[in-house]
């Protein structure tokens, strides 16, 4: 099966390195499913946003992420977040109680809503 190299980097670390078949990510211009030889994008990453990757042994990781960019080659796939968490390891009663107090705070409560969805994606 063909194969991409994909990195999913956030600004305090580096969160996954590997092979992949398949990545998806969510764009300013809507979601992207990205396969090896796919052709070079360039894309960036919405708040509240959430990234799976399919890696070559046919596990899923998943992640929310913040912003950011996501770059696109033949053979590898870079995504660049702002900051971005596990969806393993979301704490779900604590993000629903953000979401409960946030109010007007659109950027938070996408954030929250994002950790959510990376959380139903797993």
């Amino acid at each position: 099966m063909a194969e991409m190299s994909v990195d999913l980097v956030a600004v305090e670390q580096r969160l996954w390195s590997g092979n992949a078949t398949m990545v998806v990510a969510q764009t300013t211009e809507g979601e992207i499913g990205v396969m090896p030889g796919h052709e070079p994008v360039l894309g960036q990453l919405i708040e509240g946003g959430v990234v799976a990757i399919t890696t070559s042994d046919g596990d899923r990781v998943v992640a929310a992420v913040d912003g950011g960019f996501l770059s696109v080659t033949a053979k590898s796939v870079t995504i660049l977040a702002e900051s971005a968490e596990w969806a393993k390891d979301v704490d779900v009663d604590a993000v629903r109680q953000t979401l409960d107090q946030v109010g007007d705070d659109e950027e938070a409560a996408a954030r929250a809503r994002g950790r959510l969805r990376a959380v139903e994606r797993m």
